[in-house]
């Protein structure tokens, strides 16, 4: 029962921090007039419905169940498992409600609503929408808020204004899949990861709105606020039907720039803007990041060169970027579809896909830390076969030394989630062949691979019409790609052991 009354109270926090962000977004429609007699539609009574009953759930709760015990690591878990999927679902009343198309007054049905809402919120970037461009500015501005607010995550934002110090913030910030800390109080590594995040945003919507001042191909200012908002929190929602492609060069350099630093973990930027150059650049997640990039764009813009008349700067101006969306896992696009691009050549953007960003940054997939002990643990494991039994191993996961027992249950830990991440991969890519006709298991793949890490690119799957079986497939595998799967475990577990005691 306490457990339950600390996961009630801990939820009642989330709504009501989520609630006061939402009214940010009443700003929009004032400023862009849509609501009353010089609106076809009103944009301000869903967002305003939306607030009151982020209000209406959350300060009950949090207000009945103050006095609960702190949050152990389980009930975290659940905490931040079941926020996720009532803050998104409470999220899409605006896509519900409001048209997304303001030339044919056309609203979304719950489910598409749901799936446009759980997308933003884990920073997917999957969509609904096939013409972003005639969604009315409000709804264009929710998608952004909530990639940018997800991209960091509910709870990391309730800690940094609700939390009071103790070992319960700390559970709730590793519920959320985060364990690195800047500070040794957990409040205020999470102030510091906002005021990270804030930071870089600001300088990418003020780089953005320059270049669109100077340059005839750039972005405008609500275009720059936007695609900044999303490019640094790895979400990959556009305002343009054609994602990044209409834009010039420039601009899209600076949106690649944006894409990696939200994909580099905030330990390392905190070293980085405390002068710590050295530290940064010695980051183990940050160069591999670096690595891989220059890995596969090279084979990215060999593998595509036929596709680009053999131009090889065409070839690597479009595979650079698409490279980099996927392993930042932000999902931006500079092409129009990637439908026509090779088998090999979306295989490479699927393993993009899953390996994913720096454990403690914005980005999805398995994340660059478990794919780097994987890596190390294999080449550990040879060399001990082919090794005399006398010989003493030192184990290193970047500067540090690891004793055997705590590399090896490193190690075990980066299996066992990744071994499940596929297992779960698998399982929505059999369900995606089953929604359609013509969907074949590479573009499958691809599109569960999005989804489950939290990408956003689509080999033409999604869309508004696909079947309610496949948007809910790709709901779930959104979920527990943002959640790393062992909360949804829990939560599950849990609400079976709920089950059993009222039997």
């Amino acid at each position: 029962m306490s457990d339950i009354k600390s996961i009630l109270r801990s939820l009642g926090g989330i709504f009501i921090i989520v609630g006061f962000v939402s009214l940010f977004c009443l700003i929009v429609p004032i400023y862009f007039g849509e609501f009353g007699s010089n609106s076809s539609f009103d944009a301000i009574g869903p967002i305003l419905l939306t607030c009151g009953i982020y209000f209406g759930i959350g300060l009950p709760l949090f207000y009945i169940f103050r006095n609960a015990d702190p949050p152990n690591f389980k009930s975290a878990m659940v905490t931040a498992a079941l926020g996720w999927i009532f803050i998104s679902a409470v999220g899409s009343i605006p896509f519900w409600l409001i048209p997304y198309n303001k030339a044919t007054l056309a609203t979304m049905a719950p489910l598409s609503a749901f799936f446009e809402s759980m997308s933003g919120w884990t920073g997917t970037g999957l969509t609904m929408v096939a013409q972003e461009n005639l969604l009315p500015a409000t709804l264009q501005f929710w998608r952004s808020l909530i990639q940018w607010v997800g991209g960091v995550g509910v709870i990391v934002l309730t800690l940094s204004i609700l939390a009071r110090p103790g070992t319960g913030s700390f559970v709730l910030y590793r519920g959320e899949a985060r364990d690195q800390k800047m500070h040794p109080s957990i409040i205020s590594t999470v102030r510091t990861i906002w005021w990270i995040f804030l930071l870089f945003t600001i300088i990418g919507i003020i780089v953005l709105t320059v270049i669109g001042f100077i340059l005839s191909d750039g972005m405008d200012p609500w275009q720059s606020l936007n695609h900044a908002m999303t490019a640094i929190a790895t979400g990959g929602f556009s305002v343009t039907d054609d994602s990044i492609s209409s834009f010039g060069t420039i601009s899209q350099i600076a949106i690649v720039v944006l894409m990696i630093f939200g994909a580099i973990a905030f330990a390392a930027h905190y070293d980085l803007l405390k002068g710590r150059i050295k530290k940064f650049f010695s980051d183990i997640q940050f160069r591999a990041l670096f690595i891989l990039i220059i890995l596969g764009v090279i084979g990215l813009t060999f593998v595509n060169l036929h596709l680009y008349g053999d131009d090889i700067l065409l070839s690597l101006k479009y595979s650079g970027f698409q490279f980099t969306s996927a392993i930042t896992c932000t999902g931006f696009a500079s092409v129009e579809s990637l439908t026509n691009w090779s088998e090999s050549g979306k295989l490479i953007l699927a393993v993009a896909m899953i390996i994913g960003g720096a454990a403690g940054s914005t980005a999805g997939g398995i994340k660059l830390f478990r794919a780097i002990l994987l890596y190390n643990g294999v080449g550990w494991r040879i060399k001990r076969a082919i090794s005399t039994p006398r010989r003493v191993f030192v184990h290193k996961f970047g500067q540090k030394s690891l004793s055997k027992d705590d590399a090896m249950d490193l190690i075990n830990e980066a299996a066992i989630i990744s071994f499940m991440w596929v297992i779960l991969l698998f399982a929505g890519v059999i369900v995606i062949i089953q929604t359609g006709e013509n969907i074949s298991l590479s573009n499958s793949i691809f599109e569960v691979c999005s989804a489950q890490g939290n990408v956003g690119l689509t080999a033409g799957i999604t869309d508004i019409n696909m079947s309610p079986i496949g948007k809910t497939m790709l709901i779930f595998n959104m979920w527990i790609g943002r959640l790393e799967i062992i909360p949804i475990i829990v939560l599950i577990k849990s609400l079976f052991g709920i089950r059993r005691n009222i039997l």
